[in-house]
């Protein structure tokens, strides 16, 4: 951190979506401007499941991956700060005083419109405008980006992958939306009577629509990639069950099968349905795998 101070940008940031990136490209350049350090506050676990859990949102990414997202944006000092109900208690003046000053030094704070801050959220950009000329830091509010006709933000990436509709879902985060886990060992019916695929366990709270996905599958320890198709759903042409996540490879693996996978989702091919036979299904996959392929062979990555 500078010894003159920082440009802080505050915020929740789940998901790192286009919005936030534009947010914090403000602050890199106001930062490199001014010769102070670009910084981010960010809350661990998010401030709606300390006091009001059951209106807390599905999250899109974990603080793991939010930070290692802010920092491929640039900005390597991020506080992330344990909300707790004590944090939550504090008036919008003691928030500002013992935190963004004189914790985290800042000059600037920059924020979207919507921001509100302190005790039952209180404070909002007005409140925080008057409290930087107290303590000596200028307020700037960044407008909300727009993508073909979507105000991004999280909640709106988070309907757009409920309903499926991944290739938007990407947009609004400039990259395509992921599910990250191990591979765990299936019914064994795909290797037998359809194709091999991959299963993926994972903690993510926001799953895909069920359906059929053109997707791009990542090995977390070797970093290989293939190009795939991946299925989400109840599998009812076996019976149904539990919600799984298989994935298809369009290319042989060359070694032993990954342990940690990342799927990354780019379009949906189709809904999930039930098929007559085994055998119909496999034919279907193959058509679905035909197609990603072609999607593959049009779009240079």
């Amino acid at each position: 951190m500078s010894a003159a101070g920082t440009v802080l940008t505050i915020g929740n940031f789940d998901g790192v979506h286009a919005g936030h990136r534009h947010l914090l490209q403000c602050v890199r350049e106001l930062a490199r401007e001014h010769n102070l350090t670009p910084a981010v506050l960010t809350f661990d676990p998010h401030p709606t499941k300390v006091v009001a859990p059951d209106r807390a949102p599905r999250l899109l990414s974990t603080i793991e991956e939010r930070v290692a997202l802010i920092h491929e944006q640039g900005v390597k000092d991020v506080t992330v700060l344990p909300f707790t109900r004590e944090i939550a208690m504090l008036f919008p003046h003691e928030f500002v005083e013992r935190i963004v000053v004189n914790q985290l030094h800042a000059r600037f704070v920059l924020v979207g419109g919507n921001f509100h801050f302190g005790h039952q959220k209180s404070g909002n950009v007005d409140t925080l405008t008057e409290l930087g000329l107290r303590f000596g830091f200028e307020t700037r509010v960044i407008p909300a980006v727009r993508k073909r006709g979507w105000l991004v933000s999280s909640s709106a990436v988070r309907k757009l992958i409920d309903a499926g509709d991944v290739a938007m879902a990407g947009r609004l985060l400039e990259r395509p939306y992921a599910l990250s886990g191990c591979v765990v060992s299936g019914h064994g019916v795909g290797s037998k009577q359809t194709v091999p695929t991959l299963n993926l366990s994972t903690a993510a709270e926001v799953i895909p629509a069920k359906g059929v996905y053109i997707t791009r599958t990542r090995d977390l320890d070797s970093g290989a990639r293939w190009e795939s198709i991946t299925n989400v759903g109840n599998r009812p042409t076996f019976g149904g069950g539990e919600l799984s996540v298989e994935t298809f490879l369009l290319s042989l693996l060359n070694g032993p099968a990954p342990v940690r996978i990342s799927v990354e989702f780019l379009r949906r091919v189709r809904e999930e349905r039930t098929f007559e036979s085994p055998a119909a299904l496999k034919e279907q996959i193959l058509r679905d795998a035909g197609r990603a392929q072609t999607f593959f062979r049009r779009v240079k990555w």
